[in-house]
């Protein structure tokens, strides 16, 4: 099959360039002609909430790829579209998580549908954004997806929300595979580490990645407190922030648990994810709300259990008492009470072979993503 990806990869960092990579990767290993058609720029730096969209690691994951889409400047949005015209895929992927791509991508779609026969499967990481929902999001997301011949979601919730907004839309419904390749090219040091940053508690748990509200650190913080009432527990706290800093050092100062936190702000290179992960005995992610998360996948890539809360599609890949534990969202005190059950019960060891031996399964691996890739194709072919 020829195939077309449109997507962001490296020099841009983060969870989807990180997916467009390794689908690319694999979709290639699998036999596929497969070209990739990323970004000249992401967003204009006043949009961008981060201190910056590139990739610092000195080993970043890389794949073949033309530049050319700028989502502000629809001359590139006809350019991409005369590249696409010319490979003429049977298959264009184009992927969508927030409204901010509805212009290219609605232009784009448009043309390649009224004038070429390639057909366009659309990968979903979010139908609606995790702090939106709202009827102008629904909308947005409509405009755009309602091109799509076929599509593909990571979660039940994503799977009904696109199905009430395309009831006659054929959806495939797989796990976000697991970021094996980001732990292989990470080195372990977490001993180096925990002096270096001053831990002196044997017990470490890890809050990982970019922090926003909806994720929920503010009840994590809480939980902090009656935790360590009964025990000794770090949190450590790594990621670069999307919102102010101060409030959960003040939170914790309030709570009495600032000696008990320590606060990375700063986006990880791939090279020293190691560090962190493995200094921590699990990885905590008290998400208000979710689709999926590729930080648990990323945990699981380094053997480390989950902890985290029942919302969106984590239920789906974190299984409660096997590869991890689910409390209730926004309950402070369920999620104390389930840290301070995994180290009273001593679930460490068991939750991480759980997670060692489900994660080397089929279900969670790009190769399984592929042939739904490959499913998905047929199915428009067979409806055609």
């Amino acid at each position: 099959m020829r195939i077309c990806v449109v997507g962001p990869t490296y020099p841009y960092r983060g969870g989807i360039a990180h997916y467009t990579t390794l689908l690319v990767r694999h979709l290639r290993a699998s036999g596929h002609w497969t070209k990739l058609y990323s970004f000249t720029r992401q967003y204009p730096r006043f949009l961008f909430p981060g201190k910056t969209d590139r990739d610092p690691s000195s080993m970043p994951l890389r794949v073949d790829a033309e530049y050319v889409l700028d989502p502000i400047n629809p001359y590139t949005w006809w350019r991409l579209y005369r590249k696409v015209r010319h490979d003429a895929p049977d298959l264009l992927i184009l992927q969508w998580w927030v409204p901010y791509w509805t212009p290219c991508l609605t232009v784009l779609s448009s043309l390649v549908k009224q004038r070429t026969r390639s057909k366009i499967l659309y990968i979903c990481h979010n139908v609606v954004p995790h702090d939106g929902g709202g009827t102008l999001d629904r909308r947005l997301a409509l405009t755009v997806l309602r091109r799509g011949d076929a599509f593909i979601v990571h979660s039940e919730q994503d799977l009904w929300r696109l199905r009430a907004l395309l009831p006659k839309a054929q959806v495939r419904h797989t796990h976000l595979p697991t970021y094996q390749s980001l732990a292989d090219t990470a080195h372990a040091a977490g001993d180096g580490l925990r002096q270096e940053l001053g831990i002196t508690s044997e017990r470490v748990v890890l809050f990982f990645g970019f922090v926003r509200q909806y994720k929920g650190l503010d009840y994590l913080v809480r939980a902090m407190a009656p935790v360590n009432a009964q025990m000794p527990v770090h949190l450590l706290v790594v990621g670069e922030f999307w919102t102010s800093e101060d409030y959960y050092v003040q939170l914790a100062e309030q709570f009495g648990v600032r000696e008990r936190i320590t606060f990375v702000n700063r986006y990880v290179p791939n090279e020293d994810l190691g560090r962190y992960f493995s200094l921590a005995d699990a990885v905590v992610l008290p998400y208000i709300s979710a689709t999926q998360s590729a930080v648990a996948q990323l945990a699981f890539g380094f053997g480390k259990p989950v902890i985290t809360t029942r919302v969106g599609g984590l239920p789906e890949v974190v299984h409660d008492g096997e590869t991890g534990l689910i409390v209730p969202p926004q309950d402070w005190r369920a999620l104390a009470e389930a840290i301070v059950r995994f180290y009273d019960q001593k679930l460490g060891p068991r939750l991480s072979a759980n997670v060692r031996a489900e994660h080397q399964q089929n279900a969670f691996s790009w190769e399984t993503l592929v042939r739904e890739v490959e499913a998905a194709y047929a199915g428009i072919c067979a409806r055609h």
